[in-house]
């Protein structure tokens, strides 16, 4: 590398990354050139050297270039590192010492919430959303959180008929209209909100973490007891805030960006 002089041409050819990554297929050289604002000269210097380097692949009959098989090693070897669950413990220790309640991350899987870190106050509690637990996404806060998030088509595929929505307490919603209200309601809150709809006895309050593309990739959520014979609408926005808080510090932490 010829040091500082580098640093430019390198951050053309990680743009070109994310681009390709961001795309559903192969794009040609023009249209890179295009998205970026770059010369048409300098796109296929970068897209060559990537090429080159197995980043990206180069399709001849179709003019178009799609992400290379190193590409695909280099994500490999980042899901093996553990990134979002390291980065995460110990912003959730301090989350559990300000709220002295049991909190946890969270991603999706399929329609269901993965729970991945949990860490628990001095004094533990029994919680259902152990680590390795899965709940159904649309009963849990945390799973609700970055179903908000998501475009309409994709919640409709994850919940294709009225089977796909498990009851577990008799609260929550039967189907993807009544989902719709609560999603809707909560992507305007900024957090998600359940009150006995997993465990009776028991209320969540959770916001969404954002990777680079402003996707929803995790969720922070805190956990705590609340005993109400019938829905009564709380959302407990004290505790929300702390919960967001921790969320924002952890999409900064993996580049991410808030929509």
């Amino acid at each position: 590398m010829g040091g500082s002089s580098d640093v430019p041409a390198l951050r053309r050819g990680l743009a070109v990354l994310r681009l390709l990554a961001s795309r559903p297929g192969p794009l040609s050289a023009a249209a890179v050139a295009r998205e970026l604002d770059l010369p048409r000269s300098t796109t296929y210097h970068l897209l060559a050297e990537l090429a080159d380097a197995g980043f990206a692949t180069h399709f001849p009959e179709e003019r178009r270039y799609g992400l290379g098989v190193a590409a695909f090693e280099l994500g490999s070897a980042y899901l093996r590192h553990d990134p979002l669950e390291r980065l995460a413990r110990p912003l959730l220790r301090k989350l559990v010492d300000q709220v002295s309640l049991p909190a946890h991350l969270g991603v999706l899987h399929g329609a269901e919430a993965l729970y991945l870190v949990r860490e628990q106050p001095r004094q533990p509690q029994t919680i259902v959303s152990d680590v390795g637990v899965r709940l159904p996404a649309h009963l849990t806060a945390s799973g609700r959180a970055m179903l908000a998030r998501l475009p309409d088509a994709q919640v409709r595929a994850l919940f294709p008929s009225a089977r796909a929505f498990v009851d577990r307490t008799g609260r929550g919603p039967r189907n993807l209209p009544a989902l719709r209200r609560l999603l809707t309601g909560e992507r305007r809150r900024g957090w998600a909100v359940e009150d006995g709809f997993v465990t009776a006895g028991f209320a969540s309050v959770a916001a969404p973490v954002y990777d680079h593309g402003e996707r929803p990739i995790a969720a922070i959520t805190v956990t705590f007891r609340h005993l109400c014979e019938e829905p009564c609408g709380q959302s407990w926005p004290e505790l929300a805030a702390e919960a967001m808080q921790t969320a924002d510090s952890l999409t900064e932490r993996i580049g991410g960006s808030r929509a």
